[in-house]
């Protein structure tokens, strides 16, 4: 089912998600910055040069998106930047100001800034900061108070829908559908990286069926780039990937992520298959014509017609021809017409050789 009447989103003066706009690309950056800020810039400088529309980071204030024990608790990891899971998350996390610069970063080299808002605070902050859209996450999927409140911001939404079965993604639609549209469904399987036979991208279609008033996207963490190219051929209008600079680099979403090389090559590749999607209108092209002058066939006599004779199926040829007739496709429009004039075997028919009325 083609969407022709989903309204567009707005997200700002010039990136507009809608069915006759290119897919909204989105370099999640997360927290692949290694709390660096100065490695957070160049991540935004490669999600630009990629082609990418959006970067988007991940903003928590920790004691409400944490118990004070999940913070207390001891993180043994390869990936922990301290020895609690609190001090890990304090280390990967940009203050207010950071934020702020982060954004300004993007807008003078001419890209958009966001961020997931993963608690109440955040999306407030979010929503201070003028953000595009707020994007909520797999993990707050379920979370409706705060869905509610990112809804009440009045801004677009973006909402992965990871770690949820149907009737939840149902029950998130519905939540924000009671204070605005302005929203999309992002298809998303939350494991790091996705095994094929979880991708699951038909899910897609269901959306499209089941949401037809809003666009929906594909959020993806496997492997490679085919995958995530095939989504847009099933309709994603937003398309969300990790960006990592090193993919052996510390930290849980690296392998799952693409580097610059693999994030262009994706960006290119949907950029090129949207040119071969076009429109749904099926007609000749014109760079078919040489084809059509040189292998189209063309009715023509199978044996002698003589002037006045009716022109039957056995005095009939498909052939191509030189000149060409009519084409074979139109034959209704000369069966059982009166031959205006001679012709020759092999000889192609044409407008003026039959009489334009049928037998009565």
């Amino acid at each position: 089912m083609m969407q022709t009447t989903v309204p567009d989103l707005i997200i700002s003066a010039d990136k507009v998600i809608g069915t006759s706009h290119p897919c909204f690309i989105i370099a999640e950056i997360g927290q692949n910055h290694q709390g660096d800020i100065e490695i957070a810039k160049k991540l935004i400088q490669k999600a630009k040069i990629c082609g990418a529309d959006c970067v988007k980071f991940q903003k928590s204030h920790l004691q409400s998106k944490f118990t004070q024990s999940a913070l207390n608790r001891p993180y043994d990891s390869p990936h922990a930047w301290g020895k609690t899971y609190g001090q890990h998350k304090e280390f990967l996390e940009f203050t207010a100001d950071q934020y702020y610069a982060l954004q300004e970063f993007a807008k003078e080299i001419g890209i958009l800034f966001t961020a997931s808002g993963m608690d109440i605070e955040s999306v407030d902050f979010l929503a201070n900061m003028k953000v595009p859209f707020i994007k909520i996450g797999s993990g707050d999927a379920d979370n409706f108070p705060l869905i509610k409140r990112a809804a009440r911001t009045h801004l677009p939404l973006i909402i992965s829908t990871g770690m949820q079965d149907y009737d939840l993604v149902k029950k998130i639609y519905q939540c924000v559908k009671s204070v605005h549209s302005n929203f999309v469904l992002m298809h998303c399987v939350s494991s790091y990286p996705t095994p094929v036979e979880d991708v699951n991208l038909r899910v897609l279609e269901l959306y499209r069926r089941d949401f037809p008033d809003i666009h929906i996207g594909y959020s993806g963490h496997e492997l490679g780039i085919t995958i995530s190219t095939a989504a847009v051929a099933l309709g994603a209008k937003v398309l969300e990937r990790h960006l990592t600079l090193d993919k052996t680099w510390k930290g849980n979403d690296h392998q799952s992520s693409l580097d610059p090389t693999e994030f262009q090559q994706l960006v290119s590749n949907v950029r090129h298959l949207e040119r071969a999607l076009g429109t749904p209108s099926k007609q000749i092209q014109g760079s078919e014509q040489a084809c059509i002058y040189k292998l189209s066939k063309s009715i023509v006599a199978s044996k002698p017609i003589n002037k006045g004779e009716i022109i039957t199926p056995e005095k009939i040829a498909i052939k191509v021809s030189e000149p060409r007739g009519i084409r074979a496709g139109e034959i209704e429009t000369v069966i059982g017409k009166i031959a205006e004039q001679d012709v020759d075997v092999d000889e192609p028919i044409i407008i003026s050789t039959v009489l334009q009325k049928l037998l009565i």
